[in-house]
């Protein structure tokens, strides 16, 4: 594959059925035309299958960067590994013992673990602010029900991450807490004026400047930004709000194009080409690989047909390719064991069951 190839490629993480990576993926990170992957239960049967299996990815990738290698780990209902490694509980009850310390800790450890394992990037901290006692998607989720509890907690777990040597993303931009609707079975919608966006919802996305590399992207119609498009879709949310005016420099990821909030109103193509042109820099396909194959082919057409969107592809590769080369920044990989099973982890654990 060419140039072309490569740059479309480069703004997709996708992910796959199976405990074994399939041919086309691991063909993709052959010809480097795909930023990385990321994990479910599917693909997760025990520890040392999933070393395995990210070990395989990585030595078929030919990329000069390393790949992203992605997972929801944030602790409670969000989980996608269970036991050995940490398991903890829910956000709102981390956040309830009010210790940030213990917040930091807690994302030190799993961020060490998920880093001897071969994740390099959790998609966590949640930034949403838990306002509304019917949202079914948020909830416990979140670090609490006002924004400086959501701040100071959520921070400490991205840079108790990092510590770990494992990248963090906050989620979901520009806030998520008080929709009454699940944007992976529907289409939320927030009317919310700009004075109630400034005080609550939009808070933690401004402390997370300059802190956190990457923010995703919520499948929610805000009325007062974009009244016509999702914000993943919306000009007006990522590069007016959230590039312009809070100054957020680092990668912004959407959220999973294949969730119904936006797959029951656009083609997997039309929806990554509005997501690019809207200024995120990252597309994730969680789980068909044709999907995302389909998605590649056509970036490189429109980019091929608008100049605009082709200085557009290129300038989010580059924020791509600058994410994934943070991760030779981080702190290397410890020994699986000594991850698991070390002072430290059951320091912790100890510590996280005085929570119970």
């Amino acid at each position: 594959m060419g140039e072309a190839e490569r740059t479309a490629g480069g703004v997709i993480v996708c992910g796959f059925h199976g405990l074994q990576a399939p041919d086309e993926i691991l063909g993709w990170l052959a010809a480097d035309t795909v930023a990385g992957l990321i994990l479910f239960k599917r693909n997760i049967a025990e520890v040392d299958q999933t070393t395995r299996l990210i070990s395989a990815c990585r030595e078929a990738s030919r990329a000069s960067l390393p790949i992203l290698v992605s997972v929801d780990q944030e602790g409670g209902r969000v989980a996608r590994f269970g036991e050995p490694v940490l398991r903890l509980p829910s956000m709102r009850t981390l956040a309830a013992a009010a210790n940030p310390a213990l917040t930091r800790d807690a994302a030190t450890v799993l961020g060490r673990q998920l880093r001897a394992i071969g994740v390099n990037l959790n998609f966590a901290p949640v930034l949403d602010i838990d306002t509304n006692p019917l949202n079914p998607v948020i909830g416990d989720r979140a670090f609490g029900s006002t924004a400086d509890s959501v701040i100071e907690h959520a921070l400490a777990f991205a840079h108790g991450l990092h510590q770990g040597g494992v990248l963090s993303c906050g989620k979901h931009f520009p806030g998520h807490g008080d929709t009454e609707l699940d944007s992976h079975l529907a289409l939320p919608r927030l009317c919310h004026d700009r004075a109630r966006l400034d005080a609550v919802e939009l808070r933690p996305f401004r402390a997370a400047v300059g802190l956190l590399p990457s923010l995703m992207t919520a499948h929610v119609v805000f009325d007062h930004l974009d009244p016509d498009v999702p914000a993943t879709m919306s000009h007006q949310a990522i590069t007016d709000l959230l590039r312009a005016e809070i100054g957020f420099d680092g990668a912004v990821f959407s959220d999973d194009l294949e969730m119904k909030a936006v797959s029951e109103r656009y083609s997997i193509e039309e929806a990554g080409v509005l997501a690019i042109e809207a200024g995120c820099d990252l597309l994730l396909v969680c789980s068909e690989v044709d999907a995302a194959a389909r998605l590649r082919d056509t970036l490189v057409m429109e980019a091929t047909r608008s100049a605009a969107f082709g200085d557009r592809l290129n300038e989010a590769c580059r924020r791509a390719e600058t994410l994934r080369r943070r991760i030779t920044q981080l702190p290397p990989a410890v020994p699986l064991k000594n991850a698991l099973e070390g002072p430290e982890t059951r320091a912790v654990e100890a510590r996280l069951r005085q929570l119970a």
